[in-house]
C-alpha cells in the first residue's frame, strides 16, 4: 500500500458492535498507509475485540478510560482531540450516534469528538430496524449538518442473519473516504478533475465487441490520487473495477459514449487526464442478432470506420473558452516511444503527455506498476523510473499543479 497518509495522525474510535472485527483491518490499512493511529475503545467495544489487538497493530497504547492519563501527557481527551488530523469512528452504533448528536460526553470517545477541531468520519453499523428508527435518522442528519462525514452503511447480511441496510462498509472503502476527507486541504482543493479509464468496447453484434488490453488500473490510480489531493473528481470509465469512494463514477462502453461524457464533464473542469485506451476504429455497422457461423464460410470480414478523436474535440472546446485549463494524455506505444508521444502531444494540443512502452512486462496493461516519460508542451521531459501506478499519478499531478 502506498504511504498516502504519511504524516497524518488519526484517532480511531471503536464502539460496541459486531462489526468491530472489521475495524482491525481498517486499523491495519491505516498504519500501512503511513498514518499514526491512536485507538480509543468504548467499554462495549471491548466485549467484541480486545485492546491488545489494536496495540499489536499500531504499536501504540490503546485508550479505554476517560480518567486514565498516561504519564507525561495532558488529559487524554484533550491531548488526543488537539493532535488529531482526523477522528474516525468505525463502527459507530446507534447509541454513540445519539450521544454525539445530543452532546452526552459520558465516555472518552464522545468527549474527544466534542473537543476536536479535526474532521470526523463515521461508519455506522447496526441492525436495519435500528438504522431506520426515526431517532437514528434524525441523529445522523443532525451530525451531517454539522459537517461530519458518513460512509455507509451498506446493504447486506447482518449479524442477525437478516438482509438489509445497516452493514458496515468494507475496510478499503472506509480508508478511501479517510483519504478523501484528509485530502480536502490538498494542493488540488477547489479544482475539478475529469479522468478517463479503461479500453472502449466497440460492438460487433449483441455478444461480441472489439476492444484492447487496457485494465483501467492507471486511470483509477489517477482518479484516486486527484481525490487524495483535494480535487472534485469525475471518473469516466469502461473498466469493471470497484468504484473508488468519494469519486463520481460515470460508466460508458464505446468511444462515442466516452466522447459525450467527456465533453459534458469538462465544460467547467480544470483538468482532464485522458488515461483511457480509446479505440481508433469501430465496426461500420452493428448486427442486430448474433452473427452465426455458416458451414460454407471460412471467415468473417468487418468493415471498420474511424471513431471520433476525443482529445481533438476537447482541444476545440478548450480553444472556444469552455474546456479544461490543463489537458493530459497518455501515449501507449510499442515502438518509437518518444517520437510518437511528441507527435501526439503536438497534434492533440496537450499540456502534458505520459508515454509508456506497453510491450514491457512490468509497465504495460493490467499490472500495478508503470514506467513513463512525461513530455510537456514547453519541451521539457522527465523520465520516471519503474513506479507504482499511484506514484506515477502523483508525479503527473505534481506537474499539473505547476501548470494550474
Amino acid at each position: 500500500m502506498q504511504k498516502f497518509l504519511q504524516g497524518n495522525r488519526i484517532v480511531l474510535g471503536v464502539t460496541g458492535g459486531i462489526a468491530a472485527y472489521k475495524t482491525a483491518t481498517v486499523c491495519s490499512r491505516l498504519v500501512q498507509a503511513g498514518a499514526d493511529v491512536d485507538v480509543v475503545m468504548t467499554t462495549a467495544a471491548q466485549q467484541f475485540i480486545t485492546p491488545l489487538t489494536f496495540q499489536a497493530l499500531t504499536h501504540r497504547p490503546v485508550y479505554t478510560d476517560m480518567f486514565d492519563t498516561p504519564a507525561g501527557q495532558n488529559i487524554s481527551h484533550i491531548s488526543l482531540a488537539d493532535s488529531a488530523d482526523l477522528l474516525m469512528i468505525a463502527p459507530v452504533t446507534a447509541n454513540t450516534l445519539s450521544k454525539l448528536a445530543n452532546g452526552q460526553a459520558d465516555n472518552l470517545l464522545v468527549a474527544i469528538a466534542m473537543a476536536t477541531p479535526a474532521p470526523i468520519l463515521l461508519a455506522p453499523a447496526m441492525e436495519s430496524d435500528m438504522w431506520q428508527y426515526p431517532a437514528t435518522q434524525a441523529n445522523i442528519e443532525k451530525l451531517r449538518s454539522w459537517g461530519m462525514v458518513t460512509v455507509g452503511p451498506a446493504q447486506g447480511r447482518l449479524a442477525s442473519g437478516a438482509m438489509g441496510p445497516g452493514r458496515m462498509v468494507e475496510p478499503d472503502e472506509i480508508v478511501g473516504m479517510a483519504q478523501a476527507v484528509l485530502g480536502r486541504q490538498g494542493d488540488l482543493a477547489g479544482h475539478t478533475v475529469v479522468v478517463t479509464a479503461g479500453g472502449t468496447r466497440e460492438t460487433i453484434d449483441p455478444v461480441r465487441f472489439v476492444s484492447n488490453y487496457s485494465s483501467g488500473k492507471m486511470g483509477y490510480a489517477v482518479a484516486e490520487m486527484a481525490r487524495n489531493r483535494g480535487a472534485d473528481v469525475t471518473l469516466i470509465t469502461t473498466a469493471n473495477l470497484p468504484p473508488p469512494v468519494g469519486i463520481t463514477v460515470k460508466p460508458v462502453e464505446s468511444a462515442r459514449e466516452m466522447l459525450a461524457a467527456v465533453l459534458e464533464a469538462t465544460t467547467q473542469a480544470d483538468v482532464l487526464v485522458m488515461a483511457a485506451a480509446v479505440a481508433d476504429f469501430r465496426p461500420e455497422s452493428t448486427a442486430g442478432q448474433k452473427i452465426k457461423k455458416q458451414a460454407d464460410t471460412t471467415g468473417l470480414t468487418l468493415t471498420m470506420t474511424r471513431n471520433p478523436d476525443i482529445l481533438a474535440e476537447v482541444a476545440e472546446q478548450k480553444a472556444a473558452g469552455h474546456g479544461p485549463r490543463v489537458t493530459v494524455g497518455f501515449a501507449a506505444e510499442t515502438e518509437d516511444l518518444l517520437a510518437n508521444a511528441r507527435a501526439k502531444l503536438t497534434r492533440k494540443k496537450l499540456d502534458l503527455i505520459a508515454a509508456n512502452d506497453v510491450t514491457a512486462g512490468d509497465a504495460g496493461f493490467a499490472v500495478d506498476t508503470n514506467r513513463v516519460t512525461l513530455l510537456a508542451a514547453d519541451g521539457s521531459m522527465e523520465q520516471l523510473p519503474l513506479l507504482s501506478k499511484h506514484e506515477v499519478a502523483a508525479a503527473i499531478f505534481d506537474r499539473v499543479v505547476e501548470l494550474l
